[in-house]
C-alpha cells in the first residue's frame, strides 16, 4: 500500500504470482496504520484472495 500522489489517495497492490491487482482506497494521507491494514485487508478479500497480514507493507 502506497500514496499515489497523482490522485491523492492510497493505492492498495495485490500481486499474485504474475498478477498485479491495484485498487485505489480512499483513506485521507494521514491515516494511521491500523486503518491502512483493514483497508489492504478488505480490498484483498473483496477481489477474492486470502491474506497473509505479515505480508502488508506500508510506504508513505
Amino acid at each position: 500500500m502506497s500514496w499515489d500522489t497523482s490522485k491523492s489517495n492510497w493505492l492498495v497492490r495485490i500481486q499474485s504470482g504474475e498478477e498485479v491487482i491495484r485498487r485505489h482506497c480512499d483513506l485521507p494521507q494521514n491515516a494511521d496504520e491500523q486503518a491502512l491494514r483493514a483497508a489492504a485487508q478488505k480490498t484483498v478479500v473483496d477481489e477474492g484472495y486470502e491474506l497473509d497480514s505479515a505480508a502488508v507493507s506500508i510506504k508513505r
